[in-house]
């Protein structure tokens, strides 16, 4: 099976360029660093102490707490970061600067994981959440490379998936030295997979960091609103959720007539399109590339990269995007950990326990279709106390649930 797989790899890979080059028309550094995904990186110069593997921004956020820890106990230019995407790669950078070596994942061919194998030469390997690639586990087993994939989560959809090459599923995670799960439910189904040897952790996003600079960053761009005026965010949203954001902006105006809406699309190439969309509304429009946010700004367009602990500080509630379109959501802790009520749509098959935890208490409110969002928000714009009670559960259920991140870290030390 791995070998009908690796040809087919190897017959999708002009496919693969092709992407690369048009997804370069909206962001141009698809077009450049082609060779990294062919394992052309610079090599080490020393032997890598661990090797992490994010896909894009949000699994390098989630790995940023580890990734920090790594490089504090093994020193800088110990830790080898690879990311998928451009914007993974630009917060990596931003983030990390030269304590990390950085390069672009390397396709799961056979020739370019040995060339990336050879040269970054790591000791152990870290695969963030649930990228599988059966080329670079079977490589990393013939090598003596301890891997681990953490952070490790499993959806019921993803698990059917698998379940239908069941025997190349088993084959793959046989190669892995240990699956640290997130919760029982994604233990159970990846020990059904086959995997050998399985551990629950809990979520690592649990021990995020809230960057004090942007809470204070936050809390200026609250003022330049208006300090009293209501202010909610559309977070890391997709094609069809501005509108849906807009539609219920100018709802909720209806009642209360000063509200502002932070809209942040979840992909940079994107930015144009929403302000396009922005602009049609006839609603009053900033940017904050433009540096334009007043008093009499209606929407703002949160167009730059890294600073969501900015928008989410500024805002009074939070609807978290990919949950309206079927991406099955993003990351709804974030805003539960500096306290804001959290609302979303109902596909959010990526993130079901923090979606049922922050259900459970109270501390979300989950939107059943696109034109229910404007009621919510007037409902909860119309009651202060329920948004502070809702934000005050949510961080106890982030602070209840921290301690993934240092028994990951141990388990990582006991490979």
């Amino acid at each position: 099976m791995r070998i009908l797989y690796t040809v087919l790899l190897y017959l999708l890979t002009p496919l693969a360029l092709l992407r690369l080059a048009v997804r370069g028309l909206q962001l141009r550094d698809y077009w450049r660093r082609w060779g990294e995904r062919f394992g052309l990186v610079v090599p080490a110069a020393e032997p890598t102490e661990v090797w992490v593997h994010a896909v894009s921004v949000g699994e390098s956020l989630a790995a940023m707490p580890m990734i920090r820890e790594l490089v504090d106990q093994y020193g800088p230019g110990r830790v080898w970061v690879t990311t998928t995407t451009p914007t993974g790669s630009a917060r990596v950078r931003e983030s990390l600067g030269d304590a990390v070596r950085h390069s672009y994942f390397p396709y799961d061919l056979p020739g370019s994981v040995r060339r990336a194998m050879r040269r970054i030469a790591p000791r152990r390997i870290v695969i963030m959440e649930t990228e599988l690639w059966p080329n670079l586990f079977r490589a990393a087993r013939n090598r003596d490379v301890p891997l681990l994939v953490a952070n490790a989560r499993l959806s019921p959809r993803s698990f059917r998936g698998y379940s239908r090459v069941r025997g190349f599923a088993a084959e793959t995670l046989q190669n892995c030295a240990l699956i640290a799960a997130q919760s029982e439910h994604d233990a159970m189904r990846f020990k059904s997979l086959g995997a050998p040897r399985v551990e629950v952790m809990g979520n690592i996003k649990f021990d995020l960091t809230v960057p004090a600079d942007q809470v204070e960053a936050g809390a200026e761009l609250r003022e330049r609103f208006g300090a009293a005026r209501p202010v909610w965010i559309a977070a890391s949203t997709h094609e069809g959720e501005e509108v849906a954001a807009l539609d219920a902006h100018r709802e909720l105006r209806k009642h209360f007539p000063d509200a502002v809406l932070i809209l942040v699309p979840r992909h940079p190439q994107r930015f144009d399109t929403v302000w396009g969309l922005i602009d049609r509304s006839r609603l009053r429009g900033a940017r904050r590339q433009w540096n334009n946010a007043d008093a009499h700004t209606e929407v703002l367009l949160g167009d730059s990269m890294g600073e969501m602990f900015t928008y989410l500080a500024a805002s009074d509630l939070v609807f978290v995007g990919g949950s309206f379109a079927a991406v099955g959501g993003h990351n709804i802790l974030e805003p539960a950990a500096i306290g804001k009520p959290v609302l979303f749509g109902p596909q959010m098959h990526n993130f079901l326990p923090s979606r049922a935890l922050l259900l459970s208490l109270g501390a979300a409110v989950e939107v059943p279709y696109a034109a229910k969002l404007g009621p919510e928000l007037i409902a909860l714009f119309g009651n202060a106390e329920r948004r502070r009670r809702m934000g005050a559960d949510g961080r106890a259920a982030i602070a209840a649930n921290r301690g993934a991140l240092r028994r990951l870290i141990e388990l990582l030390d006991g490979l």
